[in-house]
């Protein structure tokens, strides 16, 4: 059985409601059970949530919230491999499994970027497999900066290298993260040695944390639906 998993608590406080919020038309969660149905691989779509609010909406757009998620895990430092796992527990899977978790906040992801997510786990083997997409700017150029305004760069000794010259470097999408149940279970590390990336290009990519990351990814939503609206 292949699950795909939707952590969605209901307590967010940056955004409230943020899970079920309209996003271009549509509560978001919606973009992400949309998404997992599209990929035509999952035996069930689960959304894990202590909301009735969320449970009610995931339910509506076909996803299924056979348990509702403990308080225990629904705080707002509570990581995602416990909660994860808290479902394969619940779910009895087997632990050859493979379970995706996806986010509920993930409007840009496509169904083709979940299924190539499983591909990468079974063909590479990986402890985990996820998103990612590369910085925008070389990292080998950060710069520190004090509370009075002076600047310096991490590292000086890149100072006269170009930058087509520096190795490019790739961050988590924030998407999706297929393992198997045994690995969530296990507690293992996302970031740890044997994972593996899917890359996606960094126009489908933002954090949607504050409102003002929301107001954007809504231009970048629209943006890139004309796009492909007006395409031949």
């Amino acid at each position: 059985m292949t699950v795909c998993v939707i952590p969605a608590r209901g307590g967010s406080k940056r955004i409230p409601h943020k899970n079920i919020k309209e996003f271009c038309g549509q509560p978001m969660i919606v973009w992400s059970i949309k998404a997992a149905q599209a990929s035509g691989v999952f035996d069930r779509i689960i959304v894990s949530t202590d909301d009735a609010d969320i449970a009610t909406v995931a339910r509506e757009y076909g996803a299924e919230v056979p348990f509702l998620r403990s308080p225990e895990l629904s705080d707002d430092h509570t990581p995602t491999v416990p909660v994860i796992a808290d479902a394969a527990e619940r779910l009895e899977l087997a632990d050859d499994a493979p379970v995706c978790c996806l986010y509920a906040t993930a409007p840009f992801v496509l169904g083709t970027d979940i299924a190539q997510g499983l591909s990468a786990l079974v063909d590479a083997q990986a402890h985990y497999v996820m998103a990612v997409t590369t910085f925008p700017f070389p990292i080998q150029r950060a710069l520190r900066r004090s509370d009075a305004g002076a600047v310096e760069m991490f590292d000086p000794s890149t100072m006269q290298t170009r930058s087509q010259d520096l190795e490019e470097a790739w961050h988590d999408a924030g998407q999706f993260y297929w393992a198997k149940a045994g690995t969530w279970r296990s507690g293992r590390g996302v970031f740890e040695a044997g994972s593996y990336g899917v890359s996606l290009p960094r126009h489908r990519v933002q954090d949607i944390d504050t409102p003002e990351d929301w107001v954007r990814a809504e231009f970048l939503k629209r943006a890139i639906d004309a796009q492909e609206g007006a395409a031949p």
